[in-house]
């Protein structure tokens, strides 16, 4: 195989580790929609061209030059793919980076179900006159609901049933769950109604955007905890703020919203009921290695003509 030249957006420090532990030869390129591509690059490895999800004027705009820029292959250092033009998914082959935050955004999920239970940080104490006892709850034996099974609610449900977590799961297809004692329901309204925590871990298609509706969440078990680690665009954000009001839902915990950030003045800032967080669950000291490690072993196998891992199917959403 001819040299292989690599057309990064990553930070020029990360680049460079890159070019020396892959022994490529990479070429720094700007974060953001494409306008070109150096013509000898053969692989693009590619940061999201937004944050916020959604098409942007910038996405859609046609490529200056056409496509695919004598490009071989196309490394997405995200798992959802809807950061990212449709053309993009047009032209060579293109993978995703799955399964490099699932530990990361586990944690999160576990940390934000523990907060819930043990009730922090209401329970920390800034005066004398605050001294009061609390009745808290427990999180073994509580219903934990996946709406989404892949890395992220395998991982998930792996830590949550060491724990005395009960796991329902609901996913696309209907293969068996890869891992023994997760019980499969047949509707998200189930999953709602018999879930304690409720984690949103599917991809953001037409089919999930708002799943999250009115519907659903009238079925859902009282003081239901909402967790989106996912997409924004899952949840109907009128209809979640009315189950909140009434009590239905007791606590939202989001991670994502749509848009991102919010604008000034939405009603998830400062709602008792709402834990907000920006998008920040995959994000760990960890995340950068991951992605590159993700990147060197398809890296190996493109260069021995193998198959490579994690390709992405745009008629699925990852």
């Amino acid at each position: 195989m001819s040299e292989i030249v690599v057309a990064s957006q990553f930070d020029p420090a990360v680049n460079l580790r890159i070019a020396e532990q892959a022994s490529v030869r990479v070429i720094d390129l700007a974060p953001g929609p494409l306008a070109a591509l150096p013509g000898d690059a053969s692989v693009l490895f590619a940061l999201p061209f937004s944050k916020g999800g959604g098409a942007s004027a910038a996405q859609t705009a046609p490529v200056p030059d056409g496509w695919p820029f004598k490009l071989d292959w196309v490394q997405l250092a995200s798992v959802g793919i809807d950061y990212y033009p449709a053309w993009l998914f047009q032209g060579p082959v293109v993978t995703s980076a799955r399964g490099t935050a699932s530990d990361a955004i586990a944690e999160y999920v576990l940390a934000a179900i523990f907060s819930a239970a043990k009730r922090i940080p209401d329970i920390w104490l800034q005066d004398a006159s605050q001294w009061q006892r609390r009745t808290l709850s427990l999180v073994q034996g509580s219903v934990l609901g996946l709406y989404g099974f892949g890395s992220i609610g395998r991982t998930l449900a792996q830590r949550a049933q060491v724990l005395g977590i009960k796991v329902l799961a609901l996913r696309r297809s209907d293969a068996p769950f890869e891992i023994d004692g997760v019980e499969g329901v047949a509707s998200l309204a189930e999953l709602a109604a018999r879930s304690d925590h409720l984690v949103l871990a599917a991809p953001a298609t037409a089919a999930t955007r708002h799943a999250i509706n009115h519907a659903v969440l009238a079925q859902a078990k009282p003081g239901l905890h909402l967790i989106n680690i996912a997409r924004g665009s899952l949840i109907d954000d009128e209809a979640l703020l009315a189950a909140l009001d009434a009590g239905r839902v007791g606590l939202a915990t989001l991670d994502v919203t749509e848009p991102e950030p919010l604008p000034a003045g939405h009603r998830f800032y400062g709602h008792p009921q709402v834990r907000l967080s920006p998008h920040i669950s995959p994000s760990t000291d960890h995340i950068v290695q991951a992605l590159l490690d993700k990147f060197f072993g398809n890296l190996q196998r493109f260069r021995s003509g193998q198959p490579l891992t994690d390709i992405v199917d745009p008629a699925r959403g990852y």
